[in-house]
């Protein structure tokens, strides 16, 4: 049995980031300052907080500035557009990020749409998504342009592929579709109310799954040779009592047999999303300066 690539997407994501401390460094040496992240953390959530942490880490890591803004879960809408606003306002950040889910009683798409689409790092708000739409340039979310990169250093030229992005969320289907398409592939959004989703799936060439729900895509849905990423995380029981293991979207070891190339999970997507992001945060550095980011990023 011939068992497909795995991906991976931490050596992908470690290479990429060494690549933004270089152009970090040139960004110092012409600008005479660093590129600036900011991030906002509302409440306690767990493991909201480990990523905020892991975030702020690796923007360190890089040369560039990190700052926190951790505010309780009680903040108001009010107060917590003012911070966007000031965030906004504040010269030495080039790129804004509010950390999801938010608690219920804040409006999420309100504090988006607040963000200057120049600071969008998470490429998530109205205009971010216009550009996206259109082909002119802009910042795209992390986690699909991450997933190109991953496909197009696995397949190189993707035009006239058929690809299947399984989910419409705004954060991975929707943009992912997008990028897609701009790579010249035919594309095609399933859900939850696709019919028949395996036959739909088989006839794809490129697979990207993003629905949230473990395992959902069987092996024997996918066309065999096909090239699978996988985005979903899932933590499900473990064999061992008390114990939890992640999985993806996919049937990893069903598809591993016959597909040409497919994403692990973990060590697939999720390294990509971090290291994409503080791609982003140069790049709006680099636009806000007037200045031209380095190539190949």
């Amino acid at each position: 049995m011939t068992i497909g690539k795995i991906i991976d997407g931490k050596a992908f994501a470690e290479g990429l980031r060494a690549e933004v401390a270089q152009g970090v460094a040139g960004f110092l040496a012409s600008q005479g300052r660093t590129p600036g992240l900011a991030v906002v953390l509302v409440g306690e959530d767990p493991a909201s907080a480990v990523y905020v942490r892991n975030k702020g880490k690796m923007t360190v890591a890089v040369g560039m500035e990190s700052f926190e803004y951790k505010r309780p879960a009680t903040i108001t809408q009010e107060e917590l557009l003012e911070l966007v606003d000031e965030l906004n306002g504040d010269p030495r950040v080039d790129g804004i990020l509010v950390q999801l889910p938010l608690p219920g009683h804040l409006d999420e798409q309100a504090v988006v749409n607040a963000i200057n689409p120049d600071k969008d790092v998470d490429g998530l708000t109205p205009v971010s998504t216009g550009r996206l739409a259109l082909g002119l340039p802009g910042l795209v979310p992390c986690t699909p342009l991450g997933s190109l990169m991953l496909l197009k250093d696995e397949l190189g030229d993707l035009s006239g592929k058929s690809a299947v992005v399984i989910g419409r969320s705004i954060l991975v289907g929707k943009p992912m579709a997008q990028l897609l398409l701009g790579e010249n592939c035919t594309v095609t959004i399933a859900h939850s109310r696709t019919q028949d989703l395996a036959s739909v799936v088989h006839q794809a060439d490129i697979v990207v799954a993003a629905v949230g729900r473990p395992e959902m895509v069987k092996g024997e849905w996918i066309k065999p040779g096909a090239t699978v990423i996988d985005v979903g995380i899932n933590r499900v029981a473990a064999e061992e009592e008390g114990k939890t293991r992640l999985v993806g979207d996919v049937a990893t070891a069903e598809a591993a047999s016959h597909v040409r190339a497919i994403t692990p999970v973990p060590g697939g997507v999720g390294p990509m999303t971090i290291a994409v992001l503080l791609r982003n945060t140069l790049v709006a550095a680099c636009a806000r300066e007037g200045v031209e980011a380095p190539k190949g990023l």
